[in-house]
């Protein structure tokens, strides 16, 4: 008995160390670590964005939006997160044996001037295992992130099933 009360001792010291710096003055209290910052992704437009909800929940969302790049050559769009779902997805549509079929999209070159769409039928998003934060009329925080490591976050108004695309 013993044993477990030393190992409860234990496990509540640790968890009460990162609270104990509260206490010190400002002049003791250890440099923190600065955490590097983020590039927002200049050169790129995002507009139209849209959060479709499944008309049966727990499937997959769907997201679109309009990309217009002004930056350098030889950027690609990476990846795509929705804020409320588990994992995202983009996906486009190809031929394979006389059927179009949906297929993974590794990544999506931007060309200055070339806008991109990502709408139903073609590219777009699939947002697995939406939450239930995830509500017509609400927003969504829509990340998308280039190959050069830059980012830009976007509201995006979900909408449930049905309504306009």
């Amino acid at each position: 008995m013993t044993s477990l009360r030393n190992v409860a001792a234990a496990t509540l010291a640790a968890a009460m160390i990162p609270f104990l710096g509260a206490c010190a003055d400002k002049a003791d209290a250890p440099a923190q670590e600065a955490t590097p910052a983020v590039a927002a992704a200049a050169g790129l437009t995002v507009s139209n964005a849209r959060v479709v909800l499944p008309p049966v929940a727990g499937n997959p969302a769907a997201v679109y939006f309009d990309l217009s790049w002004a930056g350098a050559s030889g950027v690609t769009l990476d990846a795509v997160e929705v804020e409320g779902a588990g994992m995202t997805m983009i996906h486009d549509y190809a031929e394979a044996d006389g059927k179009m079929k949906m297929v993974m999209a590794d990544s999506v070159p931007l060309t200055p001037g070339t806008p991109v769409t990502f709408a139903p039928g073609g590219l777009h998003v699939m947002a697995m295992e939406p939450a239930g934060v995830l509500a017509p009329g609400g927003t969504a925080k829509v990340t998308l992130t280039l190959s050069d490591g830059t980012v830009t976050t976007v509201d995006a108004p979900v909408r449930a099933a049905g309504d306009e695309r």
